[in-house]
């Protein structure tokens, strides 16, 4: 009895968004800390390099070429979150994206924004999210999972009562996350879930 084979659909959402994901992969790193100004909406990917302990599996991973993302995100147009726009204009959103991440990694005591490159790919708006959730299933980078909190935004005046995110606390500096709530774990207890992680990386 023969095996089924099952036609390629280039339409299928999952070649869809692995489409993007190439796309993106195919672009060149640029230092995430010198960016110019564009337009437009998309996906990113940041790579670490730098001499954090910790990350040592991923800046050697990252030593000939950007290969390991710490990070994978994305920038859509504050009309596409809410529906209702055929065609929200993206403005500058992906820019400000990456400048916001750029922000965060030079608040830290033990990041150098020097040591980050990141690819991006402007992208309509409807395939964004395939995009970065295929990125992110391929690569697991440990920012999106076992390190959550990279992406946060300031909560605002009088709403720090949530947890201090394991980010915040493994890379301690970005001034609103001092007034969250304290962890239990340490940064030491974190960096022992991260040699773990990484080296199922690469086991």
């Amino acid at each position: 009895m023969s095996a089924e084979i099952i036609p390629f659909n280039p339409l299928d959402k999952t070649n869809l968004g692995a489409s993007v994901a190439d796309a993106l992969l195919a672009r060149p790193a640029m230092p995430l800390g010198e960016l110019a100004e564009f337009h437009g909406a998309g996906v990113y990917a940041l790579y670490y390099g730098g001499k954090f302990k910790p990350y040592a599996v991923l800046t050697a991973l990252n030593a000939e070429g950007q290969h390991a993302p710490i990070y994978v995100g994305k920038a859509v147009p504050a009309g596409a979150r809410k529906g209702g726009v055929l065609d929200p204009k993206p403005g500058r959103v992906l820019f400000r994206r990456l400048v916001e991440h750029a922000v965060s990694i030079r608040a830290t005591s033990n990041l150098n924004i020097a040591d980050f490159h990141c690819r991006f790919l402007v992208v309509d708006d409807i395939w964004i999210p395939l995009g970065e959730s295929l990125l992110i299933a391929r690569f697991s980078p440990i920012w999106n999972s076992l390190i959550d909190g990279f992406g946060n935004h300031d909560p605002g005046s009088g709403r720090h009562a949530g947890m201090r995110p394991r980010w915040d606390v493994l890379h301690p500096g970005r001034p609103w996350a001092a007034n969250c709530q304290e962890r239990k774990e340490s940064a030491k207890d974190i960096e022992r879930d991260v040699a773990s992680f990484l080296a199922n990386l690469v086991g």
